[in-house]
């Protein structure tokens, strides 16, 4: 059994933000599309396996997407907006202090990986499927969501209020320990969403060698 069979099985329905403005016939394509694409892989799962599972002709899903891959990119679109701006929401009711808007900015980042699991699977590991020219919109969003968490651990950086030997390095890991998260976790771990976020928290602030002695480490 390989790992995205193995996970994805734990869960019965994905599931796309509020803020996905499909509706109708349109929004059961993209439903279908993030649980068959979530759980067989973009190439392990054609038109007529979709059109299958929503119960409609495979042409009624051409009048909404002209191809497979305009699915995907999509979905990639829609997994990296509702990510970046959950992020960018959280630091900016976060106070100024750089320590606390890192916080804010993890705890976003986890909620968005234990929320929505299969899209978060979906943008992280089918994006190399698409063209550059379908990929463009949804890698846009992630530099911006990558630059939000750079400039933050620079300006904390330069204030004294982290120490650590790389701030790409540092960065890129702690995105990838939300990465992760739709690959082994489960409430029924015993540990809930919340809880979750807060032991990510506490693992970004050590590698951040952070200084948590001043007002808005907390």
């Amino acid at each position: 059994m390989n790992e995205r069979s193995g996970l994805r099985s734990q869960r019965t329905a994905a599931l796309l933000p509020p803020s996905c403005a499909a509706v109708g016939v349109r929004r059961r394509i993209l439903q279908g599309a993030l649980h068959l694409f979530a759980t067989r892989g973009f190439h392990g799962a054609s038109m007529r396996d979709l059109a299958s599972v929503i119960e409609v002709q495979p042409s009624a899903i051409y009048v909404h997407f002209p191809s497979k891959e305009h699915l995907l990119a999509e979905l990639v679109r829609v997994g990296h907006e509702v990510h970046h701006e959950q992020i960018r929401l959280a630091m900016l009711e976060a106070s100024a202090d750089p320590v606390a808007q890192l916080c804010a900015l993890v705890r976003a980042h986890v909620r968005m990986h234990t929320s929505y699991p299969d899209l978060a699977v979906i943008v992280n590991t089918e994006l190399e499927a698409l063209s550059p020219e379908l990929a463009a919109p949804g890698l846009a969003l992630r530099n911006q969501s990558i630059a939000l968490l750079l400039a933050v651990i620079e300006r904390g950086t330069a204030l004294g209020r982290f120490s650590h030997p790389n701030t790409q390095v540092v960065a890129a890991a702690i995105g990838a320990m939300g990465v992760r998260i739709p690959y082994w976790y489960s409430p029924d771990l015993g540990l809930d969403a919340v809880e979750l976020a807060e032991v990510h928290v506490q693992l970004a602030l050590r590698m951040l060698g952070a200084d948590l002695s001043k007002e808005g480490g907390r």
